[in-house]
């Protein structure tokens, strides 16, 4: 066998090598939301049980149409949590989560974008910030004013987007990101995702637009969403603003880890929001 024969191998063997990875860069493009949200679409019952009588479901339009499904606990309090969650399940997944933060005796509104928990639709990055609108505008009507954005992974990404466009009284940003281009990098590193990627959630780049005081928390071993992304939305944030790093804590245990020194100090924080 002489040289020509390596050579036109070697070119083969490049050029199909090349040819697969262009399509794998394709089918990524083309199907990208499927590898970025991860909804449960089923319906969402409201829970039994005397502990749950004041949870009320509500049914919202967004503005481009769509019904969306969410729950509203009243609170004690004046100030309403807009709990805005992360790209998996529904919000049936957090009724403990949501339970301990009504327990610090503010209301709560938890939304299930489209898509997600029975709402109409599919995610996109714009389709969900209509969504955080249309409760925004619901809670408005009901005369709640004090409103505290709460975000959860992605759902930072909706939260401080949504405070660019409606301010709150604050804004609770857990285990949440910088970019969702970083963290898309992190998982896919042999794909060039920042050429890639329709919706992209550059939160710590909208941080300086926003004033209202931000507390920003994070468990430590968080293999996800590593800590470094969620530090680096809290240093893009402006003052008044709070860290909390969770020891122990990995992407989605931050409440149950955190416990009791947790909710202090969103408590805490609850507490000096101007009023």
């Amino acid at each position: 066998m002489n040289s020509g024969f390596f050579d036109y191998f070697s070119w083969r063997l490049v050029r199909d090598l090349a040819t697969i990875y262009l399509v794998l860069l394709g089918l990524a493009f083309l199907f990208q939301r499927s590898l970025q949200y991860f909804p449960d679409s089923a319906p969402v019952q409201l829970p039994q049980g005397e502990r749950f009588r004041d949870l009320q479901e509500v049914a919202l339009i967004s503005a481009d149409g769509l019904r969306l499904w969410a729950w509203y606990w009243p609170g004690r309090q004046a100030t309403t949590l807009l709990v805005l969650h992360g790209n998996a399940g529904h919000r049936g997944h957090r009724l403990g989560w949501i339970e301990d933060l009504r327990g610090l005796g503010c209301g709560i509104f938890i939304l299930d974008y489209r898509g997600y928990g029975g709402s109409a639709g599919a995610p996109t990055e714009e389709g969900l910030y209509h969504d955080a609108e249309a409760a925004v505008t619901w809670l408005k009507r009901q005369g709640k004013s004090q409103l505290v954005y709460t975000g959860e992974s992605m759902g930072c990404g909706v939260a401080v987007e949504l405070a660019t466009r409606q301010p709150a009284a604050a804004l609770i940003l857990q285990s949440g990101f910088s970019s969702a281009v970083e963290v898309a990098g992190k998982a896919y590193p042999y794909l060039p995702v920042r050429f890639l990627m329709k919706d992209r959630y550059e939160s710590a780049a909208k941080m300086s637009k926003i004033s209202c005081p931000v507390l920003v928390i994070h468990g430590e071993r968080d293999s996800l969403i590593p800590i470094r992304l969620g530090r680096s939305l809290y240093d893009a944030a402006r003052e008044p603003k709070e860290w909390l790093a969770v020891p122990g804590a990995g992407h989605n245990d931050v409440p149950n880890l955190g416990g009791k020194e947790y909710l202090r100090r969103i408590d805490d924080f609850l507490r000096r929001i101007p009023g």
